[in-house]
């Protein structure tokens, strides 16, 4: 201290602290006199004191003042050392980025001042500070005095600029004094700050770094890459200009590098994608397109995660996203990933799955798209997460739009391809009714219908068929079996099905067939004589319909048969009606459509049809005709169906074994006792609930 008093005057040092700032000034043009001496003369133990002298009594001293001068005064210094500044700035530089900090904004802009002068003298020296002076000026770029922020402005222009001419001399490569691996983290720090002005200095030194050739930014882009995204939805225009300007730029070196980290950008873009911001969305969702042409096996782990962004960008309100969005999905359709190469099945499975409950429509569509793909090309692994996608695949069949629920049943139908799953399904299938009526009434027919196409029709009756028989819910058994009947009869999709069984007295896979409906379609009366007029079992149609009693013949019926009705005068039924040319022939036909008749109320359209109908049947036989009689012995029902042939006894050739139509009956008989006294049983119930609220509202 004594050794630095004796070279500054004490009026200098007086100046240095005065409150007038041209005092202080000329006080510093003596200090930057004196240091030139020294330094000439080769004296830098003098210099050191004398530039501690003005740290530890000016720039850390409580009064504003001092500290003010001090900073000024080593500035002076700093221009007195000129090329031989840089063996000193281990001491003028840490007071003055200390002064930044200062609760005096007026001390804050004089340490800009200073830094700046020291700068300009110094050039790339200072670079061994370059982090501290980076943290500082961040900060000052958003100091509350506009002064400060000026000056800092002007201060941050020529460190970037210098910074810039050392990175072209090379020095930071041939030297230890720069560390990019010290500086990420502090950038990355500093990126969550949502101040303006901060951001716009953070992206302005981003720029100007990746810009330097010997500085690999774009290998950190990671780092920092998530705080250039949440830029993009700044309120201020420049800055989201800016922040889009260097994401293009690091796009376009992605396309040019060899070596890239796609892994840890695709994280971050995946979230980005999600950003309530539309432009930030479209910018993430664009650069995942890329990634996915440009990152190959790199990006297969992170399929599930990009899916995942994807798929709810394909239904976006915007149309440049949801195009882009579709692009990237085909992509990723196109590669043919294996689970050995880390293409996780199970977790795209649940991605697929949980978009299955998106409001939008083209997004549960894709969904779909995607557990058919992995169905058809990773069957076994799909199958082993089926437990966790059934349920929500047998949701997805009430699903409003009716393209949804068809490629819903395209993806079930390529699941029970195997019986087990088959079985499931319809198992499944039967219970959703069950529990959801307006399932069935609003989809049942549409459901039922595309499962016949997918996975046969006859395997699909059938195992519905054995499912009824012993449905517990009587009432459901009625009515699922009337729907699968009005299915049966007007379908197009079942036409192979009604041929079969038109031949069920002259064919064995007909009778068969018959057999195998008939339990089940027991739970309705109407739907066993349709099933009869179909199978030409004419004479079991009419004793069914002599068997029928009071309790039968309900609302529910009438409807039915009405329905029954109108289908016979369309195309469907045209055999039957041609039939009727030879009354002679198909008496029992004629006695079952008559006996419809009686059942239905005179005034019904229903009944003027089948009257108008059984009007025009002639009331003769034409010639040939051979009406066959019944024996004691055979069986009931039998005669002859159009195009088979005749034998002298009467007998039909190619006739299958014989029906038990009796048993039949006795059966259709037992079951329908049971609806009755089931119908008796809620009748009762309601009544009793009935009397019982009325019992307490005269006693309140």
């Amino acid at each position: 201290m004594a050794e630095a008093l004796s070279v500054i005057p004490a009026s200098v040092l007086r100046n240095l602290s005065d409150k007038l700032y041209e005092k202080r000034k000329n006080a510093a043009l003596e200090v930057e006199g004196i240091v030139k001496q020294l330094a000439a003369a080769g004296d830098h133990d003098k210099i050191s004191a004398l530039i501690n002298l003005l740290t530890t009594e000016f720039t850390y001293s409580p009064q504003a003042n001092h500290r003010k001068g001090g900073l000024i005064g080593l500035a002076a210094a700093t221009v007195g050392l000129t090329t031989e500044a840089a063996q000193h700035l281990e001491q003028i530089v840490p007071p003055v980025l200390n002064s930044f900090s200062d609760q005096d904004s007026r001390v804050r802009y004089y340490a800009c001042e200073a830094l700046y002068n020291i700068a300009k003298v110094v050039r790339g020296d200072f670079i061994v500070f370059f982090n501290q002076i980076f943290d500082a000026l961040c900060k000052l770029s958003a100091d509350s005095d506009a002064n400060v922020q000026s000056a800092a402005h002007l201060l941050d222009r020529l460190v970037k600029l210098s910074y810039c001419h050392i990175m072209k001399q090379d020095i930071v490569t041939e030297s230890d004094q720069f560390s990019i691996e010290e500086f990420i983290p502090l950038l990355r720090e500093r990126m969550n700050v949502l101040n303006p002005y901060v951001r716009q200095f953070l992206v302005g030194w981003i720029t100007v770094l990746d810009s330097v050739p010997d500085i690999d930014m774009l290998g950190f882009l990671p780092d920092f890459l998530d705080g250039l995204f949440n830029m993009l939805s700044d309120s201020s225009h420049e800055i989201r200009q800016q922040a889009d300007s260097a994401l293009s730029e690091f796009l376009q070196e992605i396309k040019n590098s060899p070596s890239v980290d796609y892994g840890r950008m695709a994280e971050i873009l995946v979230q980005r994608a999600a950003s309530p911001d539309e432009f930030t969305r479209l910018t993430a969702i664009t650069w995942i397109n890329e990634f996915v042409k440009l990152g190959g096996d790199q990006l297969v782990p992170y399929y599930a995660d990009i899916l995942g962004a994807i798929l709810p960008c394909i239904s976006d309100k915007e149309e440049k996203i949801r195009v882009v969005a579709r692009e990237t999905n085909e992509e990723i359709r196109a590669i043919n990933a294996e689970p050995a190469e880390g293409f996780d099945v199970g977790a795209i499975l649940s991605i697929a799955r949980s978009q299955l409950s998106s409001e939008w429509e083209a997004t549960r569509i894709e969904a779909l798209h995607w557990i058919s793909i992995l169905l058809n090309r990773h069957r076994a692994e799909v199958l082993c997460f089926l437990n966790d996608i059934f349920d929500t695949l047998l949701k997805a069949l009430s699903d409003p739009s009716d393209e949804v629920v068809l490629l819903v049943l395209e993806v079930h139908a390529c699941i029970a391809k195997d019986t087990q799953h088959f079985r499931q399904l319809v198992f499944f299938l039967v219970h959703n009714f069950r529990i959801d009526n307006s399932l069935l009434e609003k989809r049942g027919a549409l459901i039922i219908r595309r499962l016949c196409v997918l996975l046969d029709a006859e395997r699909v009756y059938r195992e519905l068929s054995t499912i009824l028989e012993g449905e517990a819910d009587l009432d459901f058994a009625s009515i699922m079996v009337q729907a699968l009947n009005l299915i049966l009869l007007a379908s197009s999709e079942l036409a192979e099905l009604r041929e079969i069984l038109k031949q069920s007295l002259v064919n064995p896979a007909g009778k068969d067939l018959f057999v195998s409906l008939y339990t089940s379609w027991c739970h309705s009366p109407m739907a066993i004589v349709s099933l009869c007029l179909l199978a030409q079992t004419y004479q079991h149609a009419s004793v069914v319909i002599q068997s029928l009693v009071e309790e039968d013949i309900n609302v529910k019926f009438l409807v039915q048969l009405d329905k029954l009705i109108r289908l016979l005068e369309t195309p469907i039924f045209a055999y039957l009606r041609l039939q009727l040319l030879e009354p002679g022939r198909y008496t029992w036909l004629l006695k079952a459509l008559n006996g419809l008749l009686m059942l239905l109320p005179q005034q019904s359209a229903a009944f003027k049809i089948l009257r108008t109908r059984l009007k025009t049947v002639p009331s003769y036989s034409f010639n040939g005709d051979q009406i066959m009689g019944t024996s004691s012995g055979s069986e009931i029902g039998r005669h002859i169906p159009s195009g088979s042939q005749i034998s002298e006894d009467g007998d039909v050739k190619q006739e299958v074994g014989k029906f038990n139509f009796g048993s039949r009956l006795q059966q259709l008989e037992q079951i329908q006792s049971q609806h009755r006294m089931h119908a008796k049983s809620r009748n009762n119930s309601t009544t009793l609930n009935s009397g019982n609220t009325k019992t307490r509202r005269s006693h309140e």
